[in-house]
Parts: structure tokens; C-alpha cells; sequence
């Protein structure tokens, strides 16, 4: 039987003799060939850029990502996870390449050609973020802390036992403590925020705040600091052995820097042009 396929949309990009030879060494979603698709030239806006831009592409099954499917399949988190992973690292494998923009996952167009028209009405806009992302790369800093835990103090005794003036005192000197503790290592965090704010403003460009992140990806840590930054590749490694040795004056706190990520904060458009599309349930 044969299997009707949607065109699907990894980014945007430039095209370059080393990145179409990698997109031979690369699989897509359930394993397809990747391309690279130029937009239509006869639906070419006249006030585009001169930027040469494609879109990489691959075919996706329409049963799995035709409009009815997809809903389903955003409740599938097992799905979910193995497509986002696979859409992330087609995105870093470009990016290491050629400047990109990565678009929004599960971004599908009924084929080809609705593609490339899609590309071309929308090639100016891409063009403009292509040239604040260029020569740039994303880094995340994260401020982790460990909150004290509750004192491991049984509280007074009840009646009928009575209870020492001196163990009530004690108790509440313990639960003192702790909170002092908490309020210390909450202020040593504002102070490291700022001071990686301060850093960054002599190395990055562009700074995105994004929310703490909550529950099983912190473990017993608190996440208080989520931010991403813009970075010119050639301030980089200053910027990262700057956040480094502040981060040693902070001996309660975990200071993380991720990356280097394609500029997925950073990419006003996270989608292609709505042309014969079928989109993700929001």
C-alpha cells in the first residue's frame, strides 16, 4: 500500500558545500533522507534580502502528522519526546554548519511545492532574524540552590508529658536557624544573578529570561535562574570562563552553563508561513 507524505520542516538556513554533505550522513523523523529546498522563484517577494535561504526538509507519514493525528500524538509524551529529540538534533547538526533558525516542531506542509512557496512569502522576515543570529550562538546559565530542610527536631511534647522550658527554646532557636539559613542562601542567589547579569552585558548581545524550571528536571534543587543569552562566537569562551570563576564565589549554589545550542531563544519566527499547512494543536 502506498503511504501519502507531508513535507516537514526542520529550519531555516543557508545552503553550503559542508552542510549538504552532512545532511547525507543524517536520518530525519522514522529515519527519511533529509534535502534542502530553495523557495519558489516565481513567488520571490522584489524587496527580499539578497540572502540565499532553503529550508530543510524531510517526508513525514500524513497518518502520523495530519491535523487529527498530531492532536493525538501531543498527548503521546513517549511520541513526543522521540520526535522533539530528533527535530532538536537535525537543528544542532545544521548549526554547526551554517547560521539557522530553527522552526517550530511538527511544522509540515502538504508537499513540496506549498514549501517553497511557503519559504518564499516568508523569506524577507527570515532573512532579517538570519542577520541578528549570525556569527551568534545561544548559551543558558542556570542558578541552582539546595533550600535547607526542615530541622530534624521533634517539636515539644503534649500533654500528657509535660515539656522543659529548655527543649520549647531550643526548637524554636533550631527553627530560627533554618530560616536564616534559607533567607542566606536565597540572597547569595540574588547576588550571583546579578552578577552573571553583569557579565553578560560585556559578552552577549541579547538576553532571554526564561521561567524557573520546576519538579522532576530539578531534582531536589531549586531552580532560580533560567536565562539565555546571544552570544558572538568569538566572545564565547570568555563568557563561559568568566561565569566559571564567579561561580566559585558562590559556594551554596550550583551554576550551570549549557550550550552551545542553535538560537532557539532567539528566533522571533517559530513559525513558517501559515500556506496549506497543517499545525500542531496549540
Amino acid at each position: 500500500m502506498n503511504t501519502t507524505n507531508l513535507t516537514y520542516i526542520y529550519a531555516v538556513t543557508q545552503p553550503t558545500l559542508s552542510l549538504a554533505n552532512s545532511l547525507t550522513t543524517l536520518h530525519g523523523i522514522a529515519g527519511a533522507s533529509l534535502r534542502l529546498l530553495p523557495p519558489t522563484p516565481d513567488a520571490a517577494s522584489p524587496h527580499a534580502k539578497d540572502t540565499q535561504l532553503v529550508f530543510v526538509a524531510a517526508d513525514v507519514p500524513e497518518h502520523d502528522f495530519n491535523e487529527a493525528a498530531l492532536k493525538a500524538h501531543f498527548e503521546d509524551l513517549d511520541w513526543l519526546e522521540d520526535v522533539a529529540r530528533t527535530h532538536h538534533d537535525i537543528v544542532q547538526a545544521i548549526a554547526a554548519h551554517a547560521t539557522v533558525l530553527p522552526l517550530r516542531l511538527a511544522t509540515v506542509y502538504q508537499d513540496d511545492h506549498s514549501a517553497r512557496q511557503a519559504l518564499a512569502l516568508g523569506r524577507p522576515a527570515f532573512a532579517e532574524s538570519m542577520d541578528q543570529v549570525r556569527d551568534h550562538t545561544e548559551y543558558g546559565v542556570k542558578i541552582y540552590l539546595t533550600v535547607p530542610t526542615e530541622p530534624d527536631l521533634d517539636p515539644p511534647p503534649a500533654e500528657p508529658r509535660r515539656p522543659t522550658a529548655g527543649s520549647g527554646k531550643a526548637y524554636l532557636r533550631a527553627r530560627r536557624t533554618q530560616h536564616h539559613a534559607r533567607e542566606a542562601v536565597h540572597q547569595q542567589a540574588q547576588h550571583a544573578a546579578a552578577t552573571i547579569e553583569a557579565i553578560a552585558a560585556r559578552h552577549t548581545t541579547w538576553r532571554v529570561r526564561h521561567a524557573p524550571q520546576r519538579g522532576a528536571l530539578t531534582g531536589p534543587e531549586e531552580n532560580v535562574l533560567n536565562d539565555a543569552y546571544l552570544i558572538p562566537n568569538d566572545q564565547a569562551e570568555d563568557f563561559q570562563n568568566a561565569i566559571d570563576d564567579a561561580a566559585q564565589g558562590f559556594p551554596d549554589l550550583r551554576v550551570e552553563v549549557t550550550g552551545p545550542w542553535a538560537p532557539y531563544s532567539f528566533v522571533a519566527l517559530a513559525d513558517a508561513p501559515d500556506l496549506d499547512t497543517h499545525e500542531p494543536p496549540p
